[in-house]
């Protein structure tokens, strides 16, 4: 099984480019797509063409903000949107389809703000992340995916020092919240893979970031432990354009 994710950063931009083609020759089982910044009869429009896949949106009550999609050859069991929390609930950030063995969460992870405006809350949604997923897995095992808005280690940044404690995604409380689900027995299959490879998931569209490599490693695939067995790669395909992210790859026989 092939998964693929990604933050597009506007499903109606992202289409405009090349994500038709990009998707095609990827061809993946399982697609999941944050920040559709779309509501979600925008977003089936757009996607329409892709018709050999159930799809499933999640749009955030703010119009052109957050949101996600899942895309499945395969359809799921059920598929479920949100962690059940009010405060947590109308942004457009989870999605869950159960599968016979496993389930699948797709999540767009709140940043924390320029000004770290919303790390507190943030600090808060990592916490009630972590119990849904625990609570999810007494059932069977989860992979979860999708932007985490964190570098968890100072090699899944370019400028650590000159970030840290400075900039959302790479505070103590964020990088606390990332261990928490490390601790909690979710592998992060890239860095498992590949422990000392330098790769990002993210640039800045200023200062030609990407053109430098000047990024960020924000895009996971978390695995319960039991599933690692099965993991076959875990990739990030940096030569696919469209957004200010690439997508992240995990092929797993299930």
């Amino acid at each position: 099984m092939n998964i693929v994710s990604w933050n597009v950063n506007g499903i109606r931009a992202i289409v405009k480019k090349d994500f038709y083609e990009t998707i095609k020759t990827l061809n993946p089982n399982i697609l999941c797509l944050q920040e559709t910044k779309a509501q979600n009869d925008e977003t089936k429009k757009v996607l329409a063409s892709l018709d050999d896949y159930c799809q499933y949106y999640n749009a955030a009550d703010k119009k052109g903000y957050s949101g996600t999609a899942v895309l499945s050859k395969t359809k799921p069991e059920s598929l479920t949107n949100d962690m059940g929390i009010i405060e947590h609930d109308a942004e457009g950030r989870i999605q869950c389809a159960e599968y016979e063995n496993f389930y699948l969460v797709n999540v767009y992870v709140p940043n924390s703000g320029q000004q770290l405006d919303r790390l507190e809350y943030r600090k808060q949604w990592d916490a009630d992340f972590l119990m849904y997923l625990k609570k999810l897995e007494k059932t069977k095992p989860v992979i979860v995916c999708g932007d985490f808005n964190v570098a968890h280690h100072a090699i899944d940044l370019k400028n650590d020092k000159s970030n840290y404690n400075k900039t959302a995604g790479y505070t103590q409380t964020e990088i606390d919240g990332m261990d928490n689900f490390i601790s909690a027995g979710f592998v992060d299959a890239y860095r498992y893979l590949h422990p000392n490879t330098i790769a990002y998931t993210y640039w800045s569209y200023r200062f030609k970031a990407r053109e430098r490599n000047t990024g960020w490693r924000i895009d996971y695939f978390l695995v319960s432990r039991s599933l690692m067995e099965n993991v076959k790669s875990a990739e990030i395909l940096s030569q696919y354009y469209g957004s200010d992210h690439c997508p992240i790859e995990l092929e797993i026989d299930l």
